[in-house]
């Protein structure tokens, strides 16, 4: 019995491992999807997150001290230069200028004697040179005495003093009249003050203070800002090393012409959707932040459907052209201790191959070194293999390929 059961176990094992000799003899080669290395004009993108404002933004403030009475405008609503926002109580002022038109009025009263004083003063000064004309020819002829003219002109003398006390007096009444007009046009400017009018053409923010509220040009808080937004603009920064590198690959001899020639970006919107518009980068900041280390960019943007307001935020995309370079696609490749590789198919063995990378875009990988245009690579499942894997190539379309990979989030 034992000897019998010794057998069939011998037996047993013998048909097994027979049944696992045959299984690895069938299994053979593994099939691949193998394209070539291309070479292709690719463009990529540097993203950068931005803050979107205005063009012009203004900050509306009081001129003179006041109750609100009325806010003429709502929050985000377009307004004109010029237009009325805000209107401020004028009871006091109003009073005020009574009393300084009032002032003007007695001014002028006092203008008008002191010319008639002036006229007088005038008349006599002319009397008085009369008399003294007829005087010196008859003293020169010996006819009267020199004690009269002497008299006469004594009150020459005198009138001609009048004369000019009243010119002073008309001076000062002038000079009172000037003052009460000056004081009458400061009271009836803060009136006007007391209308707060749009400083530019632009959209309303928000509106904090309401009916009832005390403001004054001292007031910390603007009653409201007017954003001119018909061109935005789009702030967004590099450090140091990105803005260097920037420039190294931007044309021109200059920074100015480096600017001129950068090309025309993209505004992706906080929802993910990029922005009708194609933006230019119009100005940089002269000098790199010591608290940040950043540098600033400035890209303009038209704004016309009036779509994007002052406070948006987004993603600036700066294209950044590769011409002529070597690409493979995304699949093809895989990470192990922070390196990228491919297998490269050899005599259809799959042997892994370090690579080194430029840039990922749109599911492709831009090779810097590694690799040569028409070189057969592992186009997918490069997870499953292993060094110097025995492969059956399959040939395989390279944009079919590509267009395959699906995005995981």
């Amino acid at each position: 019995m034992r000897n019998t059961l010794f057998t069939l176990s011998l037996a047993l094992l013998s048909v097994t491992a027979c049944k696992k000799k045959e299984e690895t003899k069938q299994e053979g080669p593994k099939e691949v999807p193998v394209v070539e290395v291309q070479v292709r004009n690719v463009t990529g993108y540097q993203s950068f997150p931005t803050s979107i404002q205005g063009r012009v933004n203004n900050d509306v403030r009081a001129k003179i001290q006041g109750y609100i009475t009325q806010v003429l405008v709502d929050e985000g609503q377009y307004v004109t230069k010029g237009q009325p926002l805000f209107r401020l109580e004028t009871n006091t002022l109003n009073e005020s200028a009574d009393a300084a038109r009032a002032g003007i009025g007695a001014a002028q009263s006092g203008v008008a004697a002191a010319r008639a004083n002036v006229n007088a003063a005038q008349a006599a000064v002319n009397a008085a040179q009369v008399e003294v004309n007829k005087l010196v020819p008859l003293v020169q002829k010996n006819i009267i005495s020199n004690v009269q003219l002497e008299t006469a002109k004594a009150n020459l003398a005198r009138a001609q003093a009048q004369l000019s006390q009243a010119q002073a007096a008309q001076q000062q009444a002038n000079a009172g009249v000037s003052q009460a007009s000056a004081n009458y046009k400061g009271v009836q400017a803060n009136i006007d003050y007391s209308v707060i009018r749009a400083p530019i053409s632009g959209v309303v923010g928000k509106l904090p203070l309401r009916v009832g509220s005390l403001v004054g040009p001292s007031d910390p808080l603007p009653l409201t800002t007017v954003s001119d937004t018909s061109e935005i603009y789009a702030y967004f920064s590099m450090n140091e090393r990105e803005y260097l590198d920037f420039l190294a690959n931007s044309y021109g001899a200059t920074l100015p012409e480096k600017i001129k020639n950068l090309p025309m970006v993209d505004l992706i919107l906080a929802n993910g959707s990029p922005y009708s518009e194609k933006g230019r980068i119009q100005a940089v900041t002269g000098q790199i932040d010591p608290q940040t280390g950043t540098i600033q960019f400035r890209v303009s943007f038209n704004n016309a459907s009036k779509l994007l307001s002052n406070g948006n935020s987004g993603t600036i995309r700066v294209p950044k052209l590769y011409n002529q370079a070597l690409v493979v696609p995304e699949s093809a490749t895989f990470e192990q201790q922070g390196l990228v590789y491919v297998f490269r198919v050899e005599q259809d063995t799959a042997r892994n191959i370090l690579i080194g990378v430029t840039d990922r875009v749109n599911n492709l990988v831009v090779v810097k070194e590694g690799l040569k245009k028409g070189e057969k690579i592992v186009a997918q499942g490069v997870g499953t293999l292993k060094p110097r894997t025995a492969v059956k190539q399959k040939p395989a379309n390279f944009d079919e390929i590509v267009n395959a990979i699906k995005p995981i989030f």
